[in-house]
Order: structure tokens, then C-alpha cells, then sequence
């Protein structure tokens, strides 16, 4: 699961009755069965092909895929290719069609990896005061740009609030305030006391670092400096520590806005730069929870230079495909996605005697279901009418960048992409009676997942951490860009045999001690019960959305409908 995606924009939202003439006009207008959500009934052949996910299929895979021979899967690396190439000739042995563009089982990502040389200590002054942040303690840093040398110089500290341009919330930060030249120290996520507001709990896409960090480079400024804390963030100041340290990728051909400078701060060191500039932190964040709030220059300055070595590295995303049965239908493809990346081998002098980042659960799992699900279409005594492509897609960690490749460069054109369903991780606590959907509310999937759930007898809950941005933070999100919909599951809470509260608190404890660590290791007492339950879900989920002759569609007003319509309206002519 990746804390850093670092990609994306704004959407604007068009009117249904766009979205609605165009497929109407493709001849995809749902008809009255298909609206009435009529229940979910497999026949005997898909009972059995669903049985072929199994606790065996996915643990051997996760233990290969988890082990310290592939050294942590970091992008480019030996283990990465061995990830890949042990991804693909299990797509071979299931007779899958190898699936990217130009052909091969292969789609090469091509990176450009940065590693950032920050000084050990960080000073931010005042006349002749002055406050030394340490860094990984106090300040983690890293270069937006690809550049051998970033320097900034005497730069005032402005606070900014949340750092957010949301017209259609009239909400603006910066009132219009030149900030060129500038560092911004932001809060992170976005306001969340008013429910009519942005989404209150539910943290948009304004609340995510990335869209900081771009709107920063929009308007001009030298560096952004995001306060941490862990409600804000949604994790720990240690994934901070592992996810923004070493090597950093992006894809050779990303454009877009820049900042120069791109910082984290703890929560005690932002205290202390607020305390230099003779202004109180918790008295800022106030006034920043209001529409009237304005920029606030501390007094402060800032100078630092960074080094970066660079180079060029790929990875790829390995694609496979299992054509549809249907002559018309087969041309439009589901597509399951999980990432095969995990963060490598940390940095010689990090404490700790295990430097191996093993992404058993974050993604080693995710695979693991990816092929096992693979294994499971297979087993159908016919094909579904759509195509199912089964993606595992590369350098996710470092800002979904497989899965933005992949939505830039798809095997069909984006309007032929009926739905996609992620996996990022999968449950290891045993059966529970809750699915847990990111992102229910969005799309009609959720139709289709509310009716198998109800044929597992258990129940569908929305996001459980709703503050955490989860949609925004793995691979359905690059294909929502580009009008995709998709289903996503995080692990139940409610698990079975277990007592109330049991599941959320493995959860976060989980979230605090593994995520992103070295300790992120397959186990053999794993109960992967609840797993395979999850994954038998997602594949009769993608087995209806592959056989409805509607294709599924963003639900009226949300975010992406408008680049659904525009993806449906390319279609015309081919």
C-alpha cells in the first residue's frame, strides 16, 4: 500500500446526462433485470473455479514472492525482475495471453530514480536565533526536481494553512498572497470540522500530500514543508521516515508542477519553527480551519543545499490476459491489478540488523491473489464475455507510477476498460462478517459487491478509516483518472470468533509496527480464512462485471464521471 502517490490532478464533474446519452448511444443502457440488483447465484462451474482460491494458493506464492532472496522488490532491482519474471511464467503455466502493448508479457516502466543527500542538520533562523533540526529525526527532505544540485537560499517561512485552492468549496489558502520564492510550511489533509465541507472525515484528494506538493509548484514557491502528525497523515513518522529516504523514482517522462524543495516535519519541530518566528502553532492551525484565513509569514528563513545522484532504472508491469467468449464483448476487459514493488533494501547505517523490506501483506499478498484469481478464471468452464487482463504493476511505492504508466499506455483504449478491481494487501486475521470497500458510494459496483457479500452472508461497511485517503493511495486511483471504475477492499474488522474491537486494533497495531518495515514478513500462523473469502468476493465480483452487458459506471456527480464520459465518447469510430 503506498503512503506516497504522487500523481494526479483535479477533475471536474459533468452532468449524468452526458455520461448517460453516450452510453446509451454505445448501446449500454442497463436494462430493467439489471437494475433491480437481482441476487447473486453462481452455477456449479463457477462454484468450483472459485474454490481453486484456496489458503495454499495464496501462501505459496507469498512466500516466494516475501522471501530475502528477492531483496525487498525494490524497482529495478535483481529482485524486482525476479518478482516479475516468476509473475509471468506463472501466467504462462495458466495459459494467459501475454498482454502488453507491442507484445510480450512485459510492459517497461521507464524510471528515473533520484537519491537525495541532506545535510545532517537543518537550521532555520531568525536574525541571530535559530533552530538545528536533525535530519530523519526531526526533518525528512527530498529534491522535486531531477537536478545534481538544489540549493535554496535565504527563503522566507510562510504558513499557509492547509495549503488548498478549492473554488467549488470557495475555499482559497493563499488570497491571492505572491508566495514566489517562498517555503510553505502546510498542515496536512483538509478541513474536516464541518460535514458540508470538502467531505469532512473523509479526507479528498486536496488532503493528500501530492496535491501540496503540486500546488506548490503552481504557485511558485522554493519549497513545501508538510507537518506530520499521525491522525493527519494516517501513519506513523517512521513510514515517513522509510517511504521518503533512499532512492526515489519517478517516470522519465512525468511533467507537471514543481517545487524544488519537498520536506516533512514532525509536529515538535514545526512547533519549534512557529515558536522562532514568535507565533504559536496551535493558535495558526485555528485560523486555518476558516474560509478568511491568510497566508502568514513567520520571520523565518531557510537556506539548504541538497545533492542528488541520479539515474536511469525500469522496472515493468507484467500483463496477462484471458480473452472474453463473447465476439462483441471481448474487445472491453476487466482489470485486477496489485502491485509486485515493495521498498527494497535500506540504506547501510539505518539501525536495525534486518534492512530487508519484505512487503509480505504490502504487496507479496496482493499478488499472491492477483495469480490466484488468474488460476481461478482459468477453471471456468467457459471464459467470461469481457476479457479479464490481470496486471502487476510496478514501483507503486513510489507514487502508483506502474498503474500511471499503465492508464497512459493501456492495452485498449480507456472507454474498452469496463471496471478494475485492486488488491493492495489482504486480510491475515481470519473470516470476518464485515466487507470493507474503499470508495463505496462511487460507482455501481457496489451493486455487485453488496450481492455477493449478501451470498457470503456477510455485510458491506464503507471505508472504516474514511480520514486516510485510502482511494487515493493505491492503483485503482491511476485508472479512475482516466474514467475506470473500481472496487478496492481493505480488511474487515469485525472477525470472527474474536472479541469486539479485536480486528480494528490488529489493524493499527499492524499500521504501527510493520507497515512499511523491515518486520512487514510472511508468517506461518497467518489465518488466511479471511483472505480467501476477499479474494472469492473480488472474483465473482469481476466475473458479473464481465458478463452484465452494461458496463459499469461512476455514480451521478462524483469526480471521475466526467472523464467516463469522455473515455466512452473515444470509443466512437473505432
Amino acid at each position: 500500500m503506498n503512503s506516497a502517490a504522487r500523481v494526479g490532478s483535479l477533475w471536474t464533474v459533468a452532468p449524468l446526462l452526458a455520461v448517460t446519452v453516450a452510453l446509451v448511444a454505445l448501446g449500454y443502457a442497463p436494462d430493467r433485470a439489471q437494475a433491480q440488483d437481482v441476487a447473486f447465484q453462481p452455477d456449479d462451474g463457477e462454484r468450483r473455479a472459485a474454490a481453486m482460491i484456496g489458503d495454499g494458493a495464496l501462501r505459496a506464492h507469498i512466500r516466494y514472492l516475501a522471501d530475502d532472496l528477492l531483496e525487498g522488490r525494490g524497482p529495478g532491482s535483481r529482485g524486482d525482475l525476479l518478482g516479475q519474471r516468476y509473475i509471468a511464467t506463472q501466467f504462462e503455466l495458466m495459459g494467459l495471453k501475454p498482454a502488453a502493448p507491442g507484445g510480450g508479457w512485459f510492459q517497461p516502466v521507464p524510471l528515473v530514480g533520484v537519491t537525495t543527500h541532506v545535510p545532517d542538520t537543518v537550521r532555520f533562523r531568525k536574525g541571530d536565533d535559530s533552530v538545528a533540526l536533525r535530519y530523519r529525526d526531526d526533518l525528512i527532505a527530498t529534491s522535486g526536481l531531477v537536478k545534481h544540485k538544489v540549493a535554496v537560499r535565504d527563503a522566507d517561512v510562510v504558513f499557509v494553512g492547509y495549503g488548498i485552492q478549492a473554488p467549488e468549496y470557495r475555499w482559497d489558502d493563499f488570497k491571492g498572497v505572491d508566495v514566489r520564492g517562498k517555503v510553505l510550511l502546510i498542515m496536512n489533509n483538509d478541513p474536516a470540522g464541518d460535514p458540508k465541507l470538502f467531505a469532512g472525515r473523509t479526507r479528498l484528494y486536496y488532503g493528500r500530500w501530492d496535491y501540496k506538493y503540486e500546488q506548490a509548484g503552481r504557485v511558485g514557491a522554493a519549497g513545501a514543508i508538510i507537518i506530520h502528525t499521525t491522525p493527519s497523515a494516517g501513519y506513523p513518522w517512521q513510514v515517513v521516515q522509510t517511504s521518503w529516504t533512499g532512492e526515489e523514482f519517478e517516470l522519465r517522462a512525468a511533467d507537471g508542477p514543481r517545487v524544488p524543495l519537498r520536506a516533512w516535519v514532525t509536529d515538535d519541530a514545526a512547533r519549534r519553527i512557529a515558536t522562532l518566528g514568535g507565533s504559536d502553532l496551535d493558535k495558526l492551525r485555528e485560523q486555518a480551519e476558516s474560509r478568511d484565513f491568510k497566508p502568514v509569514p513567520l520571520g523565518v528563513q531557510l537556506s539548504m543545499d541538497l545533492t542528488c545522484d541520479i539515474r536511469e532504472q525500469d522496472t515493468a508491469n507484467v500483463l496477462g490476459l484471458l480473452e472474453g467468449s463473447d465476439p462483441q464483448l471481448k474487445r472491453e476487459m476487466i482489470v485486477y491489478t496489485a502491485h509486485h514493488d515493495h521498498l527494497g533494501i535500506a540504506a547501510e547505517g539505518v539501525a536495525g540488523a534486518d534492512r530487508i523490506y519484505n512487503g509480505a501483506v504490502d504487496n507479496a499478498s496482493g499478488t499472491a491473489a492477483l495469480l490466484a484469481l488468474a488460476r481461478a478464471y482459468r477453471h471456468l468452464p467457459k471464459p467470461p464475455a469481457r476479457s479479464i487482463l490481470f496486471a502487476a504493476v510496478g514501483a507503486e511505492e513510489q507514487g502508483l507510477l506502474g498503474s500511471e504508466h499503465l492508464a497512459a499506455h493501456p492495452p485498449a483504449a480507456p472507454g474498452y476498460l469496463a471496471a478494475t478491481i485492486n488488491i493492495d494487501g489482504v486480510n491475515i486475521w481470519g473470516r470476518t462478517r464485515d466487507v470493507n470497500v474503499i470508495g463505496h458510494g462511487k460507482s455501481s459496483l457496489d451493486r455487485l459487491v453488496d450481492s455477493v457479500a449478501r451470498l457470503q452472508g456477510r455485510v458491506v461497511t464503507p471505508d472504516q478509516f474514511p480520514d486516510r485517503g485510502f482511494y487515493y493511495r493505491s492503483d485503482q486511483f491511476s485508472l479512475a483518472k482516466i474514467g475506470v471504475p473500481g472496487v478496492y477492499l481493505h480488511s474487515g474488522i469485525d472477525v470472527i470468533g474474536k472479541p469486539d474491537g479485536w480486528g480494528k486494533e490488529q489493524q493499527e497495531k499492524w499500521e504501527a509496527t510493520r507497515y512499511h518495515q523491515p518486520s512487514d514478513e510472511y508468517s506461518d500462523d497467518w489465518d488466511l480464512s479471511g483472505a480467501v473469502e476477499d479474494v472469492q468476493l473480488l472474483f465473482y465480483v469481476g466475473l458479473r462485471a464481465a458478463t452484465d452487458r452494461a458496463m459499469p459506471q461512476w455514480n451521478p456527480g462524483d469526480e471521475f464521471e466526467a472523464a467516463r464520459r469522455d473515455a466512452i465518447e473515444g470509443r466512437k469510430g473505432r
